[in-house]
């Protein structure tokens, strides 16, 4: 059973639900390439923080953009195109509010421009594909 909220903006589905799960992973997959670039094996073992504390603002700003571009509706897979640009035009939301929020005294990390640059790019990588092989799907 479907039910949708918020003006069709989330759409309450397996399907969706199966859809946040994969987003979810592969927005963890970032930040774990990104902490791998960064820092050892060993010193993410012993300080899981870490990991913590830089996936968090990346997955409030995906929540957020998802709410307000309607990531999770319907019509963000109707097609491969729309499926890419809803997927792409989220991912660029959630990245700058990450970074903003990695800024504030809440969170490690700061506002880094070419850091912004490098998440929305590997970002856009893997997010944009699996949201159009969804959309196939």
């Amino acid at each position: 059973m479907s039910t949708t909220t918020g003006v069709g903006r989330v759409d309450f589905s397996s399907r969706s639900f199966g859809v946040a799960i994969g987003d979810a992973a592969l927005i963890g997959l970032f930040v774990l390439a990104g902490e791998l670039s960064h820092y050892s094996v060993s010193y993410l073992g012993s300080h899981p923080e870490r990991i913590v504390g830089t996936a968090v603002p990346f997955y409030i700003g995906w929540i957020l953009a998802a709410l307000v571009l309607g990531a999770y509706s319907h019509a963000a897979r109707e097609s491969p195109k729309q499926a890419a640009l809803v997927a792409g035009g989220t991912w660029i939301l959630a990245a700058v509010i990450g970074q903003a929020l990695r800024a504030t005294s809440v969170f490690h990390g700061d506002f880094a421009v070419t850091f912004v640059l490098v998440s929305i790019g590997v970002g856009l990588v893997l997010l944009v594909p699996w949201r159009i092989v969804v959309s196939i799907w």
